[in-house]
């Protein structure tokens, strides 16, 4: 019982600690912009996104963070947040990125590239004339994965 006890507390306080580690991570992201064509946030993450000139585009002029989403699919109201949101009208291009903390890459992988491609569905019925394309901003080591 002290085993099952102790392998509880201890799932229960890594559980915590990456919910309060994906919330932080977030609350920072949100405010990541760009002003007067300088990315402007969190003296870390702009140097983390600096360092990798394939995530300028996610948060450029064109970029919006926290974008609420509604629609109907197969008769179903759904209504999301989506971490990031470009939206390109020159190359009529959509881009969704959604952050994620995990250091284990494969522990929720199936259940994350579905919740992309669920916003990536949602999306397409808004911007029916463009091509949509999402991905997953791995925020532990600044990796892009396309979904």
């Amino acid at each position: 019982m002290v085993n099952t006890l102790r392998e509880f507390l201890s799932e229960y306080d890594n559980t915590q600690f990456a919910t309060k580690r994906g919330t932080e991570m977030h609350d920072k992201m949100r405010v990541v912009h760009m002003d007067g064509g300088e990315l402007c946030g969190d003296d870390e993450i702009v140097k983390n996104i600096k360092n990798r000139p394939e995530l300028m585009q996610f948060f450029g002029e064109n970029s919006r963070a926290e974008v609420p989403v509604a629609t109907e699919i197969n008769g179903r109201f759904i209504s999301r947040r989506i971490d990031r949101l470009v939206v390109d009208d020159e190359k009529r291009s959509v881009y969704v990125i959604d952050y994620k903390t995990d250091v284990d890459k494969a522990a929720f992988q199936q259940k994350y590239v579905a919740q992309v491609q669920e916003y990536v569905c949602i999306i397409k019925k808004i911007y029916p004339k463009y091509k949509v394309f999402g991905f997953i901003l791995w925020l532990h080591d600044w990796t892009v994965q396309s979904v």
